[in-house]
Parts: C-alpha cells; sequence; structure tokens
C-alpha cells in the first residue's frame, strides 16, 4: 500500500513561502516518494508563478504532483500581497496549521511541513504561543502518544543535530528557566527520538555546560556542579548513553561530531551559531516529542526579500526530505 503524502501548510502568505514552496515542487516533482500537498490560498501560489491542481484530499496529491503544484485551497478573506504582512490573515494562516495537525492525526498525511510564519503577524489577533512548536504541542496534547511527550525543538544540519533546553528567551533569564525536571525530560525525548525517528538503536547524547569551560570546577559558576552533573548520573543510571557537561566551544568541530548523535543545549545561540556555520542554507527545525511528524526549513518569513526571487528554497527541501525519512522511520 502506498504511503500517504507530505501536506505544507503555507505560512505567512506575504512572506517567502509561497514562492519556496513553488521552487522546492520545481525541484522535487520527478520524485514521487516526496509528493506533498499544499495547505493554503491557491491563489497566492499561483501568483508566485507555479502550476496549481486543486485536490479535495491529500491523497490525491501523488497523481498530479509531476506536472501540478497540488492545493487544498482555504482561500484568504482578502489577497496576499507580497511583502507587506497583515493581521487580516492570521485566523488563515492559524487553520492552515491546524489543518495539516489534523490530516496527520487521521493518516490522511504523514507528516506535516510547516512553512514560516510571522509570530507579530499573529500576535496581534491573539495568537497566545511563543512560535509553531508550542503551538503544535497544544494542538495534540489530548492524543494519545507513546512515548515522552514534547514538544521539544531540534535543529539539524548535515552530522549535527541540536536540542534547545530554551528557546526565544533573553539571556539573563536562561538560568531561571532551566530545572532538573525540565532538562531530564528533554534528554530523555531526544533518546526516544533519536530511536524511533532516525533509527539509531544506540543514542549517544551529550550536554554543553552552561558557563565558559563548563565552570571550571565551580570557578565560573556552579551549574555544572549542582544542576547538569547530577542530572547526567541520573540518566546514566537509566542507561541513557549521555556524556557531560562539555565546555561548548570543544563541542562542534568535525572529530567531535563524530562522537555523539545529539547535544542537548541550554540556550538558543549555544545551538543555533554552530550549526549556521556548519549549514547557513540548509538546516532543518524538527519537532520532537508529538504524535505527528512535524519540521520546517530553519528562517524566517524573508517579507524583505519576498517576490525578489532571491529567496533560497534549501532548507524547505531539506525539511520535506527530513519528514520524509522520519515519516518512514515511524512506520517501519
Amino acid at each position: 500500500m502506498p504511503h500517504a503524502p507530505l501536506v505544507i501548510s503555507l505560512g505567512d502568505p506575504c512572506g517567502t513561502g509561497p514562492e519556496l514552496i513553488a521552487e522546492a515542487h520545481r525541484r522535487l516533482r520527478h520524485r514521487p516518494e516526496l509528493a506533498f500537498a499544499v495547505i493554503g490560498d491557491a491563489q497566492t501560489l499561483a501568483n508566485a508563478g507555479t502550476d496549481i491542481s486543486l485536490i479535495s484530499t491529500p491523497d490525491h496529491a501523488v497523481a498530479c504532483f509531476s506536472n501540478r503544484l497540488p492545493v487544498l485551497d482555504y482561500p484568504l478573506s482578502q489577497p496576499a500581497i507580497t511583502g507587506q504582512p497583515d493581521q487580516i490573515h492570521a485566523p488563515f494562516i492559524t487553520n492552515w496549521i491546524r489543518t495539516g495537525v489534523d490530516f496527520c492525526l487521521s493518516g490522511a498525511a504523514r507528516a506535516l511541513v510547516t512553512a514560516p510564519i510571522a509570530k507579530s503577524v499573529l500576535y496581534g489577533a491573539g495568537f497566545n504561543f511563543p512560535g509553531h512548536t508550542e503551538y503544535l504541542g497544544d494542538l495534540t496534547k489530548t492524543v494519545t502518544y507513546a512515548g515522552t511527550r514534547g514538544p521539544v525543538m531540534m535543529l539539524a544540519a548535515k552530522d549535527l543535530r541540536v536540542v534547545l533546553a530554551t528557546i526565544h528567551i533573553s539571556l539573563s533569564e536562561v538560568t531561571t528557566h532551566l530545572s532538573a525536571e525540565g532538562l531530564y525530560s528533554l534528554a530523555r525525548i531526544t533518546h526516544e527520538a533519536l530511536k524511533r525517528d532516525f533509527g539509531i538503536a544506540r543514542p549517544r547524547l551529550v550536554m554543553a555546560g552552561l558557563n565558559p569551560h563548563a565552570g571550571e570546577d565551580g570557578n565560573i559558576g556552579r551549574e555544572e556542579i549542582d544542576l547538569l552533573t547530577p542530572l547526567i548520573t541520573q540518566l546514566q543510571n537509566e542507561s541513557i548513553d549521555i556524556r557531560g557537561p562539555f565546555p561548548a566551544d570543544t563541542l562542534f568541530h568535525e572529530e567531535a561530531r563524530q562522537t555523539y548523535d545529539a547535544v542537548l543545549c541550554l540556550y538558543h545561540d549555544q545551538g543555533l551559531i554552530p550549526l549556521k556555520t556548519l549549514d547557513f542554507w540548509g538546516g532543518v527545525n524538527i519537532t520532537l516529542g508529538l504524535p505527528i511528524v512535524r519540521t520546517s526549513p530553519d528562517h524566517g518569513t524573508g517579507f524583505s526579500i519576498a517576490g525578489k526571487g532571491i529567496a533560497r528554497p534549501d532548507s524547505l527541501i531539506a525539511a520535506i526530505e527530513a519528514a520524509h525519512h522520519i515519516s518512514l522511520n515511524r512506520v517501519s
């Protein structure tokens, strides 16, 4: 029996999402295993310069994918103007995401790829989540899930995977958001996802220290001694292969990356700077610990370059491929 297709939520229709989806389809249309349908406004996608095919259910995507971009049309109330975000589109943007989740939960789609959203646009319309990740966690919170519940954000590029203990908060607030309970869940979710979603039988984790030189035996901070080391010992006693905490400046060079499958990072830039240095264009955002598979390109809406023909689809294509592989691992 053929696999269900992927679905992509359009994201903010005023950004680069429509043109990136159109270009991704042009490059992938001859790979039927990556067939996807777009959930969004059909006219916006047609305006992006691609031939579309209106379909009524995701399973119709496979038949037309090689010739036209399959679209599940959920139209806007007013046309989107490229490069000019508008709060009037906010309820449609969130509905596209919610619809994608529903398709995945019903089995009509095997994974959701989310094109970028602008949280500032959504906040003005009452959206009260820090971002996609937390919204997806809320949409799926009542669904049975055989594993440690997320959501957790993983960023992946080439041979590097990083997971983040804290995300979009001020650096001065990081220590107040770190707890043994939260880091324990982060490690377990990552361990389980590496096995289930990436097919790694014996995952190897490392944890970065918070302070320079991982605290240098308490001389530059005690978080490593008081919080991180006891937690790592606890996880090791539960048969999780995790080491650290290590100075972050020793963890990301080529030789070090061969010794682990994922790094637990304690704040946003600790993980994102090395990842984007390694592969600025091709990073993928992957949500762990959910009953659905979700990936996303690792960039924003790009309002300032939308419609200029210079946005690169590398990250979206990588997100589509990641969703494909993860979803196959989940059913194998």
